[in-house]
C-alpha cells in the first residue's frame, strides 16, 4: 500500500511499487517507476524516464531525472536508473543520459549521494559509491564500485575513476584514476593507494602488499609507462587487485592518466 501525502503531485501514469512513501509537496512524473519501499521525503522532484530501485531514500529538494544540462539535448527519451538501497540527500541533482552518450545514466545499489552533489548526463556509477557533500561529476564520468569522491571535488567530463579509488576533498581531477588509487590536488596528482579504504573493505593483506609493490614499479622513473606495465603484468597478474589496475590501464580512453608529481602523464 502506498502512503502518499495529500499535497504530493503524483502522475496517474507513474508506476508505484508496494509500501512506498511520498512526502508533502513531492512531484512524481508520468514516466517514473518507484520500486518497493521507496521513500520520498518532502519536496523531492522525480521526473523524466526514471527508475528508482527498491528501498531507495530521497531527501528534501533533491532533483532526480530532470533534463540534462547539455545544449545538444533535444528532449530525446533518455533514461536514468538508480539501483536498490541508494540514498540521495538534500539538494542533490541527477540528470538522465543523452543521445550522444548512450541515452542512459546509471547509478548502482547501496550508493550514498550526500547533500548538493551532482551527477551529470550519461554518468555510470557502480555499487557502493559515495559522493561527499558538493562533489560534482561532469558528463560521461565512470565510477567503479566502492569509489569515494570527497567534498567539493570536481571530476572532468569523460574521466574514469577505478574501483575503490579515493578522490580527496576540493580536488579537481582531469585524468583517469587507477583502481584503488588516491588522488588529491588541483589538478589532481596520484598521491598513493587508498590503503585505508582497502583495509576497511577487508581485502586480503597479502593482496594489498603485492598491490603496493606493483604500484611502486608502475610509477617509478625507470623506462616508459608501457614497459613498466608489461613488467607489472608479468609479475603480478595473478593478484586480482593488480589485475584490475592492469585491465583499467589497457582499456582505451581519450583521457591521460592521473600520475604522481614525479612522473609524466602519458596518454593511453
Amino acid at each position: 500500500m502506498a502512503n502518499i501525502h495529500a499535497t504530493a503531485v503524483v502522475d496517474p501514469s507513474a508506476k508505484l511499487g508496494k509500501n512506498i512513501e511520498v512526502g508533502p509537496f513531492c512531484v512524481v512524473g508520468p514516466d517514473v517507476e518507484l520500486g518497493d519501499g521507496v521513500v520520498l521525503h518532502s519536496h523531492a522532484v522525480i521526473g523524466g524516464h526514471t527508475t528508482i530501485g527498491s528501498k531507495c531514500k530521497i531527501f528534501p529538494f533533491a532533483s532526480v531525472g530532470q533534463a540534462p544540462q547539455d545544449v545538444r539535448y533535444h528532449d530525446e527519451p533518455s533514461t536514468l536508473s538508480i539501483g536498490p538501497k541508494t540514498t540521495i540527500r538534500e539538494y542533490a541533482s541527477i540528470n538522465p543520459g543523452t543521445e550522444h552518450g548512450g541515452m542512459a545514466t546509471r547509478i548502482g545499489s547501496n550508493c550514498l549521494l550526500m547533500m548538493s552533489t551532482h551527477v551529470a548526463h550519461d554518468c555510470q556509477l557502480g555499487d557502493n559509491v559515495t559522493l561527499v557533500n558538493g562533489a560534482t561529476l561532469g558528463g560521461h564520468v565512470t565510477l567503479g564500485d566502492g569509489a569515494i569522491i570527497g567534498g567539493l571535488a570536481g571530476v572532468h567530463q569523460f574521466v574514469r575513476i577505478g574501483a575503490y579509488a579515493f578522490v580527496g576533498g576540493m580536488t579537481g581531477i582531469g585524468g583517469d584514476l587507477i583502481p584503488f588509487g588516491m588522488a588529491t590536488g588541483n589538478r589532481a596528482n596520484l598521491s598513493g593507494l587508498n590503503i585505508i579504504g582497502l583495509k576497511r573493505k577487508r581485502f586480503p593483506r597479502g593482496q594489498i602488499h603485492e598491490l603496493r609493490q606493483a604500484y611502486r614499479m608502475l610509477f617509478s622513473n625507470e623506462g616508459t609507462l608501457k614497459e613498466r606495465l608489461v613488467d607489472v603484468e608479468s609479475m603480478f597478474s595473478k593478484n586480482p587487485l593488480v589485475k584490475q589496475v592492469i585491465d583499467f590501464m589497457h582499456c582505451g580512453s581519450d583521457r591521460s592518466f592521473c600520475v604522481p608529481n614525479n612522473v609524466s602523464a602519458p596518454s593511453h
